[in-house]
């Protein structure tokens, strides 16, 4: 059913939309993708409240696009984690140790056991491993590249 067809059904009281309407998807000149969804607004209420309730439907046009926080960004909210905690945690899962983990970053090691301690507090982690395998856990199958 084309949107023309839709609105033309409710407004001649036609239930062609039932109580949940149609959704389609469409796409910009440009080839973005967008979701459009036709809502009837006619219901027994309505029908008699006049004229001054003459809508049909409603036209609800809305970028389809997948918003989803990335993996990182998840696991610093979820665990209060401040930015530098953060780039330390995945530092040790793509890097490894405590020396390797400071080379990197281009901080001192007892900088990076301290953020470690914190980490540990905060995860509730006990070892790297812990730390890696909470990482992990945070990951999307969906992704193509690694966190």
């Amino acid at each position: 059913m084309s949107f023309r067809e839709a609105f033309l059904a409710v407004a001649s009281g036609e239930c062609a939309l039932g109580f949940v309407g149609i959704t389609t998807r469409l796409r910009s000149q440009d080839g973005e993708p967008y979701t459009a969804h036709v809502l009837p607004l006619t219901s027994g209420e309505r029908r008699y409240a006049g004229r001054a309730a003459s809508a049909a439907a409603a036209l609800f046009v809305r970028k389809a696009a997948l918003t989803t926080p990335s993996a990182p960004e998840v696991i610093a909210k979820s665990h209060r984690l401040t930015p530098t905690e953060l780039r330390v945690l995945l530092a040790v899962v793509e890097v490894g140790g405590v020396p390797e983990v400071a080379a990197v970053l281009g901080i001192a090691e007892s900088t990076v056991r301290s953020h470690i301690g914190r980490l540990f507090e905060k995860t509730g982690a006990t070892r790297h491993a812990d730390l890696v395998k909470l990482v992990a856990g945070f990951s999307s199958p969906l992704l193509t590249s690694p966190i």
